[in-house]
């Protein structure tokens, strides 16, 4: 990658900069109205996106969750997430919601730039498993995930609906242990 790109765990002071929480928004509205499977079938409202950032934010005060956004310049080049189960016989173990890249800088190592990172913060938080689930048109995501020692412990066929078209829905788990 030619620009430097800086990874920050986004805390409470981050979530009072309204800009930060616009371009987020803004991320994650251009990349659902392109078709990207990641978690809405229409663009999010910025308020959607606030209230949940800001969850994210308080969640990991105590180490339920992490957000961790990339940073290109002023550009928000991605963002992922991983939060963790609140059941008490899944405590040990979180989810990675999210991982979300502008287009821009698709193709240049930032997802596994993220995703490493991600891992890297699930370990100092204790977290045992880490689990994510895809829809399995996503194939350069199922490589990335591949690549770093995810591996595949579920599908739903033909889960996944949008409009005619049916998508599994994978199921990928890295034990941290």
């Amino acid at each position: 990658m030619k620009d430097s790109v800086e990874l920050c765990v986004v805390d409470i002071e981050n979530m009072q900069d309204l800009k930060f929480v616009k371009k987020a928004a803004k991320l994650l509205q251009k990349l659902v109205s392109n078709g990207a499977a990641i978690g809405w079938v229409d663009p999010p409202l910025t308020e959607e996106v606030a209230d949940l950032l800001l969850e994210l934010t308080i969640a990991s005060e105590n180490s339920n969750a992490c957000l961790i956004a990339a940073w290109v310049g002023q550009d928000l080049a991605g963002i992922g997430y991983w939060r963790r189960y609140n059941r008490p016989t899944h405590y040990p173990h979180a989810d990675i919601e999210k991982l979300a890249i502008d287009p821009r800088f698709q193709g240049r190592g930032l997802g596994r730039q993220l995703m490493n990172q991600l891992i890297s913060t699930a370990v100092k938080a204790g977290i045992e498993v880490l689990t994510i689930d895809f829809r399995s048109d996503n194939e350069r995501a199922a490589k990335l995930y591949k690549s770093l020692g995810f591996t595949e412990y579920g599908r739903l066929p033909r889960f996944v609906a949008i409009g005619t078209d049916r998508y599994d829905k994978m199921f990928y788990a890295l034990d941290l242990r």
